[in-house]
């Protein structure tokens, strides 16, 4: 566990080496974005980080703006401050100039996709895992918000939970509680940019979308991969949207075969002409 200043702000962060014997070090560090309110980095942890590490690639977690042990400010909870939160962090672990590979889930892929197109020059690959990118998405995640924010103000939850011993149920809560209803995040989530078919093309790197079979996101994310040049869609069987919970070993494989594929241009190439770029079913 780490503590680094990047900005204005104090990021809570975990940093794995790649193991010995398996490192490259031509290979892409891959930076795990996790996703909104009640996330943290620990949700990549077990399912991806340390596979990614043994497989020869340095992994970079940490908890975005305002989450888990991450400093929490009243404000800068829009995609652009959260590219320059991630970039400015990059550059105060001395990574600022090394290419990465971004891995996103939920809400963390819409960024994720965002700091790839700001920086084709450093965003050499992405994987998505059921990334919201549609403006309907916007308005229900909003409205949903809008709700808990309610439901937490004055509530006497995480007391009650403290007094049960739940003290990690406890402190999500908390944080919940403190990002809904005291900072911008939801004005910032109401104000997102929708992304058109026209963003995707501009994408330069290969991209990988993964999305459960019953996921209400399986459309955007289908529209992604038809529009990106180096697009690919897998679709995970009898899942909705918690395909980093419950396919942890389908998602591992898949994953790690995408940073082998895109860690060789020329095997990238290969893999991703091999491949239905849409629809494909992981079983």
């Amino acid at each position: 566990m780490a503590f680094v200043r990047a900005g204005s702000l104090r990021f809570h962060v975990q940093r794995l080496p790649a193991t010995a014997g398996a490192a490259a070090p031509d290979r892409p560090v891959v930076v795990f974005l996790h996703g909104l309110v009640v996330d943290n980095l620990s949700s990549f942890y077990c399912p991806l980080a340390v596979p990614v590490a043994r497989s020869g690639h340095e992994a970079v977690l940490y908890d975005l703006r305002g989450h888990g042990r991450t400093e929490r400010p009243g404000s800068g909870y829009d995609s652009r401050t959260a590219v320059r939160d991630l970039f400015a962090l990059l550059g105060a672990l001395d990574l600022g100039q090394r290419p990465v590979h971004l891995v996103g889930n939920s809400y963390g892929g819409t960024l994720a996709l965002h700091a790839a197109l700001a920086r084709p020059d450093l965003v050499t690959g992405l994987t998505l895992l059921e990334p919201p990118l549609s403006g309907a998405w916007v308005e229900n995640m909003v409205d949903t918000l809008s709700a808990a924010a309610l439901s937490l103000e004055d509530s006497t939850v995480p007391t009650e939970l403290l007094t049960l011993r739940l003290r990690k149920a406890a402190n999500l809560t908390a944080i919940a509680d403190a990002l809904l209803n005291r900072t911008t995040l939801i004005d910032d989530i109401a104000a997102s940019h929708t992304f058109t078919p026209a963003d995707y093309a501009r994408l330069s790197c290969p991209v990988l979308v993964v999305c459960g079979e019953h996921s209400e996101l399986l459309p955007g994310g289908e529209e992604l991969a038809m529009h990106a040049p180096h697009g690919v869609l897998r679709i995970l069987p009898d899942l909705g949207h918690d395909v980093l919970k419950e396919s942890s070993g389908v998602l591992r494989e898949t994953v790690l075969a995408h940073l082998d594929a895109t860690a060789d241009p020329a095997a990238g190439a290969v893999t991703a002409a091999a491949q239905p770029r849409v629809g494909a079913l992981v079983r």
